[in-house]
């Protein structure tokens, strides 16, 4: 019984493969007498590797001709918002390596592009449509090439094409196009010189491409610096200590890390935590880096500071009855302050250069931007955009700080501006200033008429006149 039913069931399953046999067979196939081989379109991005929509490049279209066909036209069609117009089209016909004595003629329309061929394409033969000047949408997105094709069977469809990725045509890429059109910077990109260091597409490319790093770099030193600060502050007042330890730890801290370079710092650290299974992002340890190593310069700057303070500033503090905590919280930091913020200024605008030291350990920073842009261009005008995001910063900093040194050494001698005086005048005193008791000016004096001095003699009760 058992085998009965194991046997019914191998019969209907013969039969279900059967039937799926016989549906295959009677199924139309959609079969191409010409494959598609590729569809590619060339980068015109100015520095790039990207195809950009809306500006010319070229689409290279390949396609094999089956066995036992004919081919004796090609259509190919592109999405809404393409143009064919204006483009010149190279067309190849290779059997093997060798060049085929075929000719074709091209008739371009808005979105399609027809070739017409001599004479028909045998199975075996390679066509390769080279076509120039084409335009993609602009809003970007995957292109697809589409179109037709001829036989001896009437036109057939043609496979798509693998998608073409592009990118939106923006603001940027329209300058882009203006430059590249413009004589003038024609001429400007002939020289060797200007063309390598100062290309004007290329250095718009690079403001753009470079901000994110150049905002690292910021964000980078705007939150070390604080804490370099904090630290700088507390190894300097341990350098001052009376106790002679902590004296000694400040002044290793102070020499190991300024007489180092900091490029060796941040390898220790980028490596060195790392084979300690201690992973710390790079951003984060970059940050680290930077903070620990402008602490230890601050630490030199506020100590110079704190020991300009004349030392009668510490006795006049004792003698108010203040302790030495207050007397440095209330009398001395704030004097130190004012004194060093010249040249703490300036350290951190060396703490702000030095975050391009952080490319080496591949944290994605200015200098890091602008070596990939470069290596990619073969130019060296993104180096000179970095220069310029760098000078951006500094210069207003370095004009800020010699603005304060003139200050301070103007006020140090005693200059500066003077409060105004302004004149004393009795009040709700009205008519002649002769009656206000003014005094009266040099001509009324001298032309006054002369009047004996009158004296009031004390205790005589009344005025006499000395003549």
């Amino acid at each position: 019984m058992g085998q009965t039913s194991r046997h019914g069931r191998g019969r209907f399953a013969v039969a279900l493969c059967a039937l799926a046999c016989a549906l295959t067979l009677l199924a139309p196939t959609a079969a191409f007498g010409l494959t598609t081989n590729k569809a590619t379109a060339r980068p015109n991005e100015d520095g790039g590797s990207s195809v950009i929509g809306g500006l010319p490049t070229r689409l290279t279209w390949e396609g094999t001709v089956d066995e036992g066909e004919e081919v004796s036209s090609v259509t190919l069609v592109l999405p809404e918002g393409s143009s064919f117009d204006g483009t010149t089209t190279k067309v190849t016909v290779l059997e093997g390596l060798s060049r085929a004595q075929l000719e074709g003629e091209v008739k371009p329309a808005t979105q399609s592009l027809v070739v017409v061929f001599s004479k028909p394409a045998t199975a075996g033969l390679l066509l390769r449509l080279e076509v120039e000047g084409v335009l993609f949408p602009s809003e970007g997105g995957d292109v697809v090439v589409r179109g037709t094709y001829v036989n001896q069977n009437g036109e057939q469809d043609l496979a798509e094409s693998k998608p073409i990725a592009t990118i939106a045509n923006t603001p940027l890429q329209a300058l882009l196009a203006s430059l590249d059109a413009n004589p003038v910077v024609e001429a400007w990109n002939s020289s060797p010189f200007l063309g390598m260091f100062f290309k004007p597409q290329l250095l718009v490319t690079a403001f753009a491409t470079l901000i994110p790093g150049w905002l690292l770099c910021l964000l980078i030193v705007c939150i070390a610096y604080p804490f370099a600060i904090i630290l700088g502050l507390i190894f300097a007042l341990m350098k001052i200590s009376r106790n002679r330890l902590i004296r000694a730890i400040a002044i290793i801290y102070v020499n190991v890390l300024r007489g180092t370079p900091l490029f060796l710092q941040i390898y220790i650290m980028f490596f060195g935590l790392p084979m300690m299974n201690i992973n710390i992002d790079n951003n984060v340890l970059g940050v680290i880096v930077i903070a620990i190593n402008a602490s230890a310069y601050l630490a030199e700057i506020f100590r110079a500071g704190i020991e300009s303070i004349p030392p009668g500033q510490y006795e006049a503090a004792s003698s108010l009855g203040m302790g030495h905590m207050m007397t440095m919280v209330n009398i001395i930091l704030p004097q130190t302050i004012r004194r060093v913020i010249p040249t703490v200024t300036s350290d951190f605008i060396t703490s702000y250069k030095d975050t391009s030291l952080l490319s080496s350990v591949g944290v994605m920073e200015l200098m890091m931007f602008a070596k990939n842009l470069t290596s990619v261009s073969g130019n060296m005008t993104p180096y000179v955009a970095a220069a310029i995001f760098y000078l951006i910063v500094t210069l207003p900093l370095i004009k800020g700080v010699t603005i304060i040194e003139k200050r301070m050494a103007r006020s140090e001698r005693g200059g500066g501006p003077r409060p105004k005086v302004k004149a004393k005048t009795a009040e709700g005193v009205t008519g002649d200033p002769a009656e206000k008791g003014a005094e009266p000016s040099l001509v009324e004096a001298l032309s006054a008429p002369f009047r004996p001095a009158t004296t009031d003699i004390a205790g005589m009760g009344g005025v006499a006149d000395v003549q």
